[in-house]
């Protein structure tokens, strides 16, 4: 459909626009879309159209919000996720009807995106799958690094919090992945 392929185009453009580079020079969140798609792809091989765009969104225009513009803590984090949901939701759904998609697929991907309905509505089940296993294929190590300072047990209920939010199928999935060993000791700990 030709909208959908116009809809790609601009999500792709928009993610293009990130001044994070990877280490090969492309876009971060680029790079984190085509994950995210990657996988739901993995998990649900007959993935409508419209769900493979709203892989893509994730993390559409992260880095207009940064982190540091939020209260230190976990009360401020928690707020600056919810707040990039709902700013994501909304830019995707923009750039959807800009592209021609149907407001009524536009508005499912908006609830998607903003992760709403977590583990009762499949589409947003399948993206939150999909946002786990890219960081846990991609990006846990990292975040290690950057955390080196947690203690054992705050690294390990991370892990439980974010495996929760998993569904089965993609519990078996990440079981799975080959993790380095340090990290696949601590998911081991976490889930053990």
């Amino acid at each position: 459909m030709k909208a959908y392929a116009r809809a790609r185009q601009l999500i792709d453009e928009t993610h293009a626009a990130d001044p994070v580079r990877t280490a090969d020079g492309r876009p971060a969140e680029l790079v984190y879309g085509e994950r995210v798609e990657a996988w739901v792809v993995r998990l649900i091989p007959d993935a409508a159209p419209i769900l493979r765009l709203a892989a893509r969104c994730q993390h559409l225009e992260r880095w207009l919000t940064p982190r540091t513009t939020f209260p230190e803590g976990k009360p401020g984090y928690l707020a600056w996720r919810r707040s990039l949901y709902m700013k994501q939701a909304e830019r995707a759904r923009t750039l959807l009807l800009e592209a021609g998609v149907s407001t009524e697929e536009a508005a499912e991907v908006a609830i998607w995106v903003s992760k709403t309905g977590l583990k009762t509505n499949p589409g947003t089940q399948a993206l939150e799958d999909a946002a786990v296993l890219v960081f846990l294929e991609n990006e846990i190590t990292s975040f290690a690094a950057q955390h080196a300072d947690y203690p054992r047990e705050k690294f390990a209920d991370i892990l439980k919090k974010t495996w929760r939010k998993l569904s089965p199928a993609a519990q078996q999935t990440a079981a799975g992945l080959a993790l380095p060993p340090a990290i696949a000791d601590l998911v081991r700990e976490a889930l053990g």
